[in-house]
């Protein structure tokens, strides 16, 4: 537990406090259930790391940035006040923290900045940073493959780049079923919620493409739909139980048969009858993220796949 304190604290400087005592918060939450079930969580040394009163954190921070950018000082006279803080706080005071090593500040640092859209430039910079401070060749390439595990397709793709890029690799096409194929992912572009991977299974129900992420659905948990511009699902019935969608993302449209459709924004939220006919999905110039999950499910429960949503039907909406 101390390594992940340790992480997620440094993190605030990449991806910023609320989100990193956010974080904090949650692990703290996740340990007292733990606690409270008898279960035994190992909390491992936190770092109670007092720096000397002669503790030059400005000089070891540089030392330690230069080393980052593989021997070469870094300055950023446009804005001093920042340049001393990546210096004497960031590569300085945080660094000096003995929880981590270098090289597993860089693990965590690419990681985070992958799910960060428009920080490319900061991702590859960390990418060679990484070799820099230890990392290995192999550890790097390993980062991407457990993102698109546990994070999703679009985030282990921007480092899989960012990587083949540092390593002096071609960089290779992306998946055609993978949302980086099709353009910046507008209306989501600040999501903190998982596009994930293809939806391969129910894509012969679609019109357009659709990504799944499973939130700990083997559990219960909800499964987040991301839905390209466009694109829709036919119409279709749930037998015996009801469907929930809570929109968290982009802008779309949910209708049921017979009634006028209704906008789906961030935080819309659809219960959808047992037996209504109907269909939901993206804008067409917007993609769109709800979760989903159902309820009251009887044991005779089913899905019944009807005819798409016709251009001329989904055309009508502004």
């Amino acid at each position: 537990m101390a390594e992940i304190k340790e992480a997620l604290s440094q993190l605030y400087a990449y991806t910023g406090f609320p989100r990193s005592l956010n974080a904090l918060g949650t692990l703290q939450q996740v340990i007292a259930e733990r606690q409270g079930a008898g279960m035994k969580t190992p909390m491992g040394q936190d770092d109670k790391t007092v720096l000397p009163p002669d503790f030059n954190s400005l000089e070891t921070g540089t030392e330690v940035q230069a080393r980052l950018g593989g021997g070469k000082p870094f300055s950023y006279p446009f804005a001093p006040r920042t340049d001393y803080y990546l210096k004497a706080h960031l590569f300085g005071d945080i660094f000096a923290g003995r929880a981590l090593t270098e090289s597993d500040r860089e693990i965590v640092t690419v990681s985070a900045i992958a799910s960060l859209p428009g920080c490319e430039p900061q991702l590859a910079a960390h990418c060679r940073g990484a070799l820099n401070m230890g990392v290995t060749v192999e550890q790097l390439r390993a980062i991407p493959d457990v993102l698109a595990a546990k994070v999703g397709s679009a985030e282990a793709w921007r480092t899989r780049s960012a990587i083949a890029t540092t390593l002096g690799e071609p960089v290779l096409q992306p998946d055609p079923q993978s949302p980086t194929a099709v353009g910046a992912l507008k209306g989501i572009e600040t999501s903190p919620w998982p596009v994930g991977n293809f939806n391969a299974t129910y894509a012969p129900y679609f019109i357009g493409k659709s990504y799944v992420a499973p939130i700990d659905a083997q559990n219960g948990g909800p499964v987040n739909v991301t839905f390209e511009p466009g694109c829709r699902n036919n119409w279709h019935i749930h037998h015996h139980s009801v469907q929930v969608l809570i929109c968290v993302a982009g802008r779309g449209w949910y209708q049921e048969w017979g009634k006028e459709p209704v906008a789906l924004t961030p935080g819309t939220v659809i219960a959808i009858p047992a037996e209504a006919k109907h269909w939901h999905g993206a804008a067409r110039d917007s993609w769109m993220q709800h979760l989903t999950y159902t309820t009251k499910v009887e044991p005779d429960a089913s899905n019944e796949w009807l005819e798409p949503v016709t251009d001329e039907v989904y055309g009508q909406l502004p």
